[in-house]
């Protein structure tokens, strides 16, 4: 299909408002790409740190954007309980005063994995950024949300052992849960104790994936009829951006020559291994199709629903998140 670069002479307006966090490249880009091809036509909000890279993906995204689909901009910055706060005043003014169109999806995409450091407030920042951050944001958006409504919460299948254990090659080291102020501190739990800086890395990410699963089945009781949570495993996806910080030797295979063998690395290491736009329109379907309408409180790997990990269904651990994130981030919560 070809763009048509006058959007303004668009016969149909956007009927719906998604945002996604950290759209502006890897999954939430190819997400973005998925969502405004579909029918009918989204109106895409990248909220992103980067307002530069942010506006270099919207301009990507308008040149393939079906007639009556628009994307915009907006900044947000996860690592800052503030940037959150501001981003979600700034949104429900412009809902308010129909600069957009009504608020029906949320894709909590953004994460990191890197050294330990901390974000403004203190907090460990892979906890902070890819829980706390999506948590408070999830709170203070969803009364600006219409119904129907959908949210996605984008985990990861490290978050499971088991599914580690068929790929002991991957090097990723099982979850360290603690209790969630001790993970905001950045004090994982004693299978840690002798981790090296690269091991850090993995678990802190491995044990943020489990507390997004926590999240999702803490989040789906308390939502209102109307409105959906569903948790996403996009599989690996070589190429994307989350090894930044990994050593040189791997981003060059990361980026360079892993993308190329993904067929390969299917019959070879694992199943679920795909390119960013394959796991981006999985990611886009939990957003749009009609079939999982009422569809909630689940775990999806690409576009089969399957069980999480054996620990993720530890409802004491999920509510005990629910309410220490609630004051980690001081907000009055769902109940």
């Amino acid at each position: 299909m070809t763009a048509n670069p006058d959007r303004s002479s668009d016969p149909l307006p956007p009927r719906q408002t998604v945002i996604i966090t950290g759209g502006n490249s890897g999954l939430g880009h190819a997400c973005a790409s998925a969502l405004l091809a579909a029918s009918p036509p989204w109106h895409v909000v990248i909220a992103c740190r980067d307002p530069s890279r942010a506006q270099t993906a919207v301009e990507t995204l308008r040149k393939s954007a079906a007639p009556g689909a628009k994307v915009e901009a907006m900044d947000l910055d996860l690592a800052s309980l503030a940037s959150i706060r501001t981003f979600a005043a700034k949104l429900d003014g412009k809902l308010k005063a129909a600069g957009l169109p009504p608020l029906h999806g949320l894709v909590c995409n953004a994460a990191v994995q890197g050294a330990k450091t901390f974000t403004v407030d203190g907090f460990e920042t892979t906890f902070g950024v890819s829980h706390l951050g999506h948590y408070l944001l999830v709170n203070l958006l969803l009364p600006l949300m219409e119904k129907p409504g959908r949210i996605v919460v984008v985990a990861s299948g490290v978050h499971d052992p088991a599914e580690l254990a068929k790929v002991p090659s991957a090097g990723v080291p099982v979850p360290a849960w603690n209790t969630p102020t001790a993970l905001a501190k950045g004090e994982l739990g004693p299978e840690a104790a002798n981790d090296d800086a690269g091991a850090d890395r993995g678990r802190r990410y491995s044990t943020t994936k489990l507390a997004n699963v926590y999240f999702t089945y803490g989040l789906a009781p308390r939502l209102p009829a109307g409105i959906t949570v569903n948790a996403f495993d996009p599989g690996l996806m070589p190429g994307t951006g989350l090894a930044r910080e990994y050593p040189a030797v791997f981003r060059f295979a990361w980026h360079a020559i892993m993308p190329r063998l993904i067929p390969l690395l299917r019959l070879i290491l694992v199943k679920n291994i795909h390119t960013p736009e394959e796991s981006g329109s999985a990611l886009a379907r939990l957003i749009v199709d009609p079939a999982l309408a009422s569809t909630s409180g689940k775990y999806f790997e690409g576009l089969r629903e399957i069980p999480s990990s054996v620990d993720s269904y530890d409802e004491r651990r999920a509510d005990e998140l629910w309410r220490d994130s609630a004051t980690l981030t001081g907000i009055a919560s769902l109940p």
